[in-house]
Formats: structure tokens, sequence, C-alpha cells
């Protein structure tokens, strides 16, 4: 795979990532303005995640009977039109209903762009590729969430999902130019849905993989739910000063996160991995448990605790990816992306009927959510080590 292609893959990447990201630190703003719930908010972050997870889900059993292009630019332009219809959005139903239409096309999306990787990547530089993809969440959060979060503040809070659309539109048009067409898995022929299932759950190494993701999203998806609201409310950010978070985490991730694809090519994925999650522990505790301090002390924490949450996902989808045939890939990664938006969704829901807001505005019960993220991580380390590398 070419480097433009792989740039341009990351692009997509970073539109659908800011798209998800951005929900995160408007938390405050849209507490403040429609007077929502803890518990709103967090079904309002996990209504994106739960439609991209069901329909995913469906979508799975379908998506080896195309051609990968296709497929992209289907869904890239239906996740564009639900970006816009969060724009319009002037109420908490519409923009709840706007952010289900957005993941439906943004579950798939995230497959298909895996499944791309995979297919024209050999496994012994796949982690690197996969490094360059991921980088796409760091620039999301060095660039996208602090611009994105100026137009906020400048605009009012539709403004983000606007300007991701119109960003768009020069993407999908590459898309049409660049991405070839991708048929080599159609040559051994689609499966019947029920039979992919089953072939699924017989699989022991394919099973594992689903659980395997499900427990990372436990592991920091819980935490990072919370964090804008948290920092505003108990840490004494204003919201304004949120996207520095963003921004300096961001900054580091950028250049972290080819690197760690390098590191975890030459050392290997699974050692790779069990290192780097067992570091990221420390900080997802110290967040989770973090009193009114100087703002500068808490970057660093929340800049080490980006980087290591990052550095340990770009091992787990090389081993992810790796653990299914080629010709089955495809399938496979949509089920387990639709896995994966429904372990977050799971993980936004959750975290958000665990933490209570209390009368003087403060977050109760956070460090609860933190306990969660480190045992779910801990007991990720020990399933990554049943999968199985498949040529």
């Amino acid at each position: 795979m070419t480097k433009q292609l792989t740039y341009l893959l990351a692009f997509i990447k970073f539109t659908h990532i800011m798209d998800f990201m951005i929900m995160m630190p408007l938390g405050p703003q849209l507490e403040r303005i429609w007077e929502i719930s803890p518990q709103e908010f967090g079904l309002l972050v996990a209504a994106y995640t739960f439609s991209a997870g069901t329909v995913g889900l469906f979508g799975s059993f379908f998506m080896d009977r195309f051609d990968r292009k296709h497929a992209l630019i289907f869904l890239y332009t239906g996740f564009l039109l639900g970006t816009f219809a969060c724009a319009l959005s002037n109420s908490y139903e519409m923009l709840l209903i706007a952010r289900c239409a957005t993941g439906a096309f943004g579950g798939l999306l995230g497959a298909t762009v895996l499944s791309i990787v995979g297919d024209l990547t050999p496994i012994e530089k796949r982690g690197e590729a996969m490094g360059t993809i991921m980088a796409a969440f760091s620039a999301a959060s060095v660039f996208g969430v602090p611009f994105g979060l100026f137009l906020a503040n400048q605009f009012g809070w539709q403004a983000p999902f606007l300007f991701l659309g119109l960003a768009g539109l020069p993407i999908l048009i590459f898309n049409v130019i660049m991405v070839p067409n991708v048929r080599e898995h159609l040559a051994a022929g689609v499966q019947n849905p029920l039979v992919i299932l089953k072939e699924m759950l017989k699989d022991r190494n394919q099973f594992t993989a689903h659980v395997f993701i499900v427990l990372l999203m436990l592991g920091q998806f819980s935490v990072i739910t919370f964090i804008a609201p948290y920092m505003v409310s108990n840490v004494g950010f204003t919201e304004g000063q949120l996207a520095y978070i963003y921004l300096v985490g961001g900054f580091f991730t950028l250049f972290s996160s080819p690197i760690f694809g390098k590191l975890a090519d030459k050392h290997g994925q699974l050692k790779f991995f069990t290192v780097v999650t067992v570091l990221s522990l420390l900080p997802l505790w110290i967040i989770t448990n973090l009193p009114r301090m100087n703002i500068y002390a808490v970057l660093v924490i929340t800049s080490i605790m980006f980087i290591l949450i990052s550095g340990r996902i770009i091992p787990a989808m090389t081993m992810i990816t790796s653990s299914v045939r080629p010709e089955r890939r495809g399938g496979f990664m949509s089920i387990n992306s639709a896995i994966q938006q429904l372990g977050a969704g799971v993980a936004s829901f959750v975290a958000g009927v665990i933490v209570v807001k209390t009368v003087s505005g403060e977050y109760q019960d956070y460090d609860l959510v933190g306990y969660m993220a480190i045992s779910a991580s801990i007991v990720a380390i020990l399933i990554a080590r049943r999968m199985k590398a498949v040529s």
C-alpha cells in the first residue's frame, strides 16, 4: 500500500474520529444549554456507538460481497450527511437522532478502512501502517478537537459538525480518484450470513478477538467519556481550557503512534501490548481521582494517558486484524468494529449511570469508573495471550 493511500485513509479516519471525539468535550456546554443530566449526556455519547454497533453487526454479514472501494465511498457519503444533520439539530432529541444516523455509517466506515489496510499491507509492515492510521486519533486531538471547541465557543456547538461536513467533501472526491479497487477477497466466494456467524462462534480465535476489543473499550472509553465534564466540575478547568487537554495530549501522541507501531513490529505485538497496557494503569487511576490542582500538572498526566492509551491500541488492532483469514477479514472486521462500538456504548452508558452530579455541580464516583477500567485492562492482557496470527 502506497504512502499516499495510507495518508488518505488516515484523513478519513481523522474526520471520523473528530466527529466522534468532539461530542465529549462539548459535554459541559450541552449540559449547561439544555440542562441535561450526566445520564442523558452519557446516552448522547452512547447513541453514536450503539447505532454504529447495531448497524455494523448486521452489515458485517454482507461486507465481503462488495468491492471495498465502493463500500468506502458509500459509507463515507452517508457519514457526511449524518454529520450535516448534527449541525442542523436544535434540540437534545434531534441531536440524539442525528448521532444515531451518523453512527450507522461511521461504524462500518471504520471497519472498512481497517480491512483495506489489512488487505493491501503485508503482515510484517502492518503495524507501521496501522500506526499511521491510528495517528489520526492524535491528529484529531491536537488539531481537530481544539479547533472544534474554538468554533463551538465562537459560533455555537453546531459549528464543529458543519466544519467536518465541509472538510469531508474534498476527501470524498479523493476517495473516488485514489483508492484502488479491492476485490481479491471476492475470489473466495461469499458465505451465507448464518454460516459467517456460525464460523465466528466456532472459531475460538475470532471469538477471543471480539471479547478482547470489548475489554479494551471498557478499559478506556468509560474514563474518556467524562474527562471533560469532570475537569470542569471537579478539577477547576474552564470550558475554554479543555482544548489544552486534547491539544497537548494529541501533540505528543501524533509522534508516538508511528513510533509505537514500529516498536510493536520489532518486539512483537503481544509483548509490546502487555508492557504499554500495564504502564497505562497508573494514569487511569490518577485521572479518575484528581482533586483541584495546577492545570499544568493535570496536562502532564492526561498527556501520558493519551500516549499510552493510543499506544496499546496499535498492537491490539494489529493482533485483531491478523487473527482471521484474508477472505473473511472484511466481515470479521465489521463484526469486530460493531462489537467495539457496542462495547464503547456500554462503557459510556455504564459510566453515566455510575457517576453522580451533586447539588454543588461536582461529579462523584468517577473513581469507581477508573477501577472498572483498570480491571478490564488487566483481563485484556490475559485474553490477548489466547489470540493467534493467521496468514
